[in-house]
């Protein structure tokens, strides 16, 4: 592919932005049904060339820029700019990675990983669904199956791709993986590849879908776990003292309404706080690894409302009673946006400091980071070798990618309002400070009901 210079991209950029403006004023009331469907046909074509040109962008800006210059890793970069969800920033770069084209440390220009695949999209002729489905494939292949078998599958898939849905090509993909793997026989690392767990986002009512991937070890281990705690009478929250130990009465399991899936929920959670409650999980951050809740005096004394954890959670107020009962209790005292008293002589936060800052910052302060408060590390404002002390209100919250952006051309300070506020090189942002009002909504909230509709 020939270089393109620099006025050649704009002009072409502009054109399209142009040509768009035109299609998207059209009227197609002079169109019959046919010619609808054959217009539609074409823009679906035109969808689907589109990341070809972004896959270009995305691997150069990561082959020629590192996190200094860009501020951050490329998939954060991406999803701040573009504004999009860092999962689908990820879900771009990854894409880029096996369909767009590449570089050799020579600088020599490589075909992309997935050729027929990349090929087919430049031209329009498969679709994101198709796209996942072949990844999905390559990615269920066990590592012994060669290279050249890899390439005639991927191949073979983005041909079928062409001329059937994302959902028959799946149909035909796991044919031909019972073609290529008869025998069915998986590796430790095959199994080892596909491992994980996702916890979701909390839904509306504060419920939260977690998802994954078990190794047969892991099952074998929860099997055990689920088998003791997720009987019929056991760990019930409906009863007054529920049976964790030993086991359950038969009036307790007679009184047990649960489902079988209530019932492993609850003995999950059973068996996670006498994990927490073991104390031998040893600190985190300098705590002991515990739950971190922040609320109000008045919400706490209604019973109403909802708190805050270290990790980003919600936690409806009856949770946060029930919580105390097995909590130590720490108070944590604001005046005009300032904590009173918690400064010492270390360069370490103590560990109340830390518990003021799950309070205040409730996660990272970099603009547009949504890394909670259980992932960060502290930062001091004030380089501790300046001033020789540490001052909870001279901290901050900064997660591992963007503490190290401190020492890095950024510059943090408090507002007087005691936010964190960040301020970039002059080439990012023009040097703009920002604040972050991810892990604050309801501020963004009062601000767009104070400005009205």
């Amino acid at each position: 592919m020939l270089s393109s210079s620099r006025e050649e991209i704009i002009e072409v950029f502009d054109a399209l932005y142009a040509d768009l403006d035109r299609a998207s004023a059209l009227s197609f009331d002079a169109l019959t049904s046919s010619e609808r469907l054959a217009l539609l046909e074409r823009v679906e074509t035109v969808r689907r060339r589109l990341p070809a040109i972004e896959h270009g962008l995305i691997n150069q800006i990561g082959e020629q820029a590192g996190e200094t210059e860009l501020g951050g890793r490329l998939p954060r970069v991406l999803a701040d700019r573009l504004h999009i969800t860092r999962g689908e920033a990820g879900r771009r770069v990854a894409a880029a990675a096996e369909l767009g084209q590449r570089r050799a440390l020579t600088g020599q220009p490589l075909p992309p990983v997935l050729t027929a695949t990349a090929q087919a999209q430049r031209d329009g002729r498969l679709g994101d669904g198709h796209v996942r489905v072949i990844r999905e494939f390559l990615r269920r292949l066990p590592v012994s199956v060669d290279m050249e078998t890899r390439e005639h599958a991927e191949a073979h898939l983005a041909e079928l791709a062409t001329q059937f849905r994302p959902d028959e090509v799946a149909k035909l993909a796991q044919r031909l993986m019972d073609y290529l793997h008869p025998d069915g026989y998986y590796s430790d690392e095959d199994r080892a590849r596909r491992r994980g767990l996702t916890l979701g986002k909390q839904d509306i009512d504060g419920m939260s879908k977690l998802t994954g991937w078990l190794t047969p070890e892991t099952r074998a281990t929860l099997e055990a776990v689920l088998a003791k705690l997720a009987t019929p009478g056991m760990c019930d929250p409906e009863d007054d003292a529920p049976v964790v130990d030993g086991a359950a009465g038969e009036q307790a399991i007679q009184h047990d309404t649960r489902s079988s899936a209530q019932r492993q929920h609850d003995g999950l959670k059973a068996a996670l706080r006498a994990v927490l409650a073991s104390g031998e999980l040893g600190k985190h951050n300098g705590l002991p690894a515990t739950i971190i809740v922040s609320t109000t005096l008045e919400d706490l004394e209604s019973g109403a409302g909802k708190a805050l954890t270290g990790g980003g959670s919600l936690l409806p107020m009856s949770d946060v009673i029930r919580l105390s009962r097995h909590a130590h209790h720490y108070l944590a005292i604001f005046d005009q946006g300032k904590a009173i008293g918690l400064y010492h002589a270390k360069r370490l936060a103590s560990p109340g400091q830390r518990i003021v800052l799950y309070a205040k910052d409730r996660g990272c302060t970099r603009p547009g980071c949504d890394v909670s408060g259980y992932q960060c590390e502290v930062h001091h404002l004030t380089p501790y070798a300046t001033c020789g002390i540490t001052d909870v209100n001279d901290l901050t919250f900064a997660c591992g990618q963007d503490h190290p952006l401190a020492e890095r051309g950024w510059n943090t300070r408090k507002r007087a309002n005691g936010d964190t506020e960040w301020i970039p090189p002059p080439h990012l942002d023009h040097g703009q400070p920002r604040t972050n009002g991810y892990h604050h909504p309801e501020r963004l909230l009062a601000s767009d009901e104070r400005a009205g509709p």
